[in-house]
Order: C-alpha cells, then sequence, then structure tokens
C-alpha cells in the first residue's frame, strides 16, 4: 500500500510531492486575447484555478472564487509504458530517439529536455522550463505535453501524420502515457480531492491501527486479571497451609 501511494511503477521513488494529474479531462475554457489561458474558469456555478497548462490546480468552489494569477507550469514528467517486446531497449537510443521526436515534431528547444529514464518498460522524461529562461517564441512545454499525449493515445491532431519513432530502427508503440504537472507555486488541493483510491487505503490504514490497538488493550486487560487471580490463589493456599 505505501508503495502504491508513495510512489509511480515506473521507478521513479522521488516523484516531487507537489506533482499532480489532470484528472478532469477536456472543457470548454476562457482564454486571454493574448492566446493564454485565463487563471479562473468555471462551469456554471462551479469555478476553479487553472496553471498554464489549463490544468486545474485547486478544489472546485463557487462563482465568489478568486484567482489572483496564472500560475506557471515550470516541470512537466512524461511517464510513458512501451509495449511488450522480447528485450529491454537501448537507453541511448531512446533518449535519442525522444529528443529528436520532441525537438522536430514539436518544435521544443532541446535545452528544455531533462532527464530520460528508463526501467524496462517504463520511461520517464523530463520537462522543465521556467519563465525567466523562455524567450518569446519557443514552444511551451505544456503544449508539447498536450500533443505527445495525443499521439501516445492514437488520438493524434497532426493529421495524416502519426506519431512514429524508431529505436535501432524498430517502431516503439505505447501502452500507457501519464503526465504530471509541477507548477512554481504548490497546488492548493484539499482531502476533498484525494482519490476514491487513496482514500480506500487511508482508511484500511486507519482501521488497522485502531484495531491493533484494541487487541492490544484487551489483551492486557484479560492477562492483568488472570495474573490478579493467580496471585489470589496463591494467598488463599499459604493460608490454608498456615
Amino acid at each position: 500500500m505505501k508503495a502504491e501511494v508513495t510512489s509511480s511503477k515506473s521507478g521513479r521513488f522521488n516523484k516531487p510531492k507537489d506533482a499532480f494529474e489532470d484528472t478532469d479531462g477536456l472543457y470548454d475554457p476562457e482564454c486571454e486575447n493574448s492566446g493564454m489561458f485565463k487563471a479562473k474558469q468555471c462551469n456554471g456555478t462551479s469555478c476553479w484555478c487553472v496553471n498554464t497548462a489549463g490544468v486545474r490546480r485547486t478544489d472546485k468552489h463557487d462563482t465568489t472564487l478568486k484567482c489572483n494569477q496564472l500560475v506557471r507550469t515550470t516541470w512537466i514528467i512524461l511517464e510513458l509504458k512501451h509495449a511488450e517486446r522480447k528485450a529491454p531497449l537501448s537507453t541511448e537510443s531512446l533518449r535519442r530517439a525522444l529528443v529528436d521526436t520532441i525537438t522536430s515534431r514539436y518544435l521544443l528547444d532541446g535545452r528544455y529536455i531533462g532527464d530520460v529514464v528508463y526501467e524496462n518498460p517504463y520511461i520517464t522524461v523530463d520537462l522543465k522550463q521556467n519563465s525567466s529562461s523562455k524567450s518569446a517564441g519557443d514552444v511551451d512545454i505544456a503544449d508539447v505535453a498536450y500533443y505527445f499525449e495525443k499521439d501516445a493515445k492514437g488520438d493524434s491532431i497532426f493529421h495524416n501524420d502519426r506519431l512514429n519513432i524508431s529505436v535501432d530502427n524498430e517502431a516503439l508503440k505505447f501502452d500507457k502515457m501519464v503526465v504530471y504537472y509541477v507548477d512554481e507555486i504548490a497546488p492548493e488541493f484539499s482531502m476533498k480531492s484525494v482519490t476514491p483510491g487513496v482514500i480506500a487505503v487511508i482508511v484500511v490504514v486507519v482501521l488497522a491501527v485502531v484495531a491493533g490497538i484494541a487487541v492490544l488493550v484487551c489483551s492486557r486487560r484479560r492477562k492483568g486479571k488472570y495474573v490478579k487471580a493467580e496471585v489470589n490463589y496463591i494467598v488463599v493456599v499459604i493460608k490454608r497451609l498456615g
């Protein structure tokens, strides 16, 4: 249970504690004239704050919610799982193929591509881009994550041009992809936003602890009564012998 809650299955056991997923999917956003997302997004009477990737970073509230600024996403973690294969990939060849694809297909400057970690069959790619290092004409890492995820899941927005990554002359196919976002300012989620699976784990752990304490208390009480009765019996025997 601890591994399920605190780590990913791709070998990245130290994922940033403030990393979060997009659990809402598509919605009809409101944007500024510049094309950027408005910091506050609403759907009827429900409103929330988003980051520069358009991903919800707060709990949902009523229309009185205040979102003072559009918080920038500076680090995106792409976690992929490739299809089953007989032998693992070459880490160096895999990195080279992914970097070439991200820079040529999505036009991201290579300096924004960080670590590429491979633990068969899981692949982790870091995209990092601070506001101070991003030039006006640079592609945003949030856009790269959006298009890459669409491609990896077979729902490409590039018409008649499917994603084709080749590693050592062999096509690379993905079974799964998850995107994590890390913002300049930590997200503001409460326990209401914890997924049902995590809540279930927490409940099980709490119940186990309570049950363990109850058993310990009961066993100590029974032991205390037994010792007391044994002592009383010895006293009675001594009196009779006396």
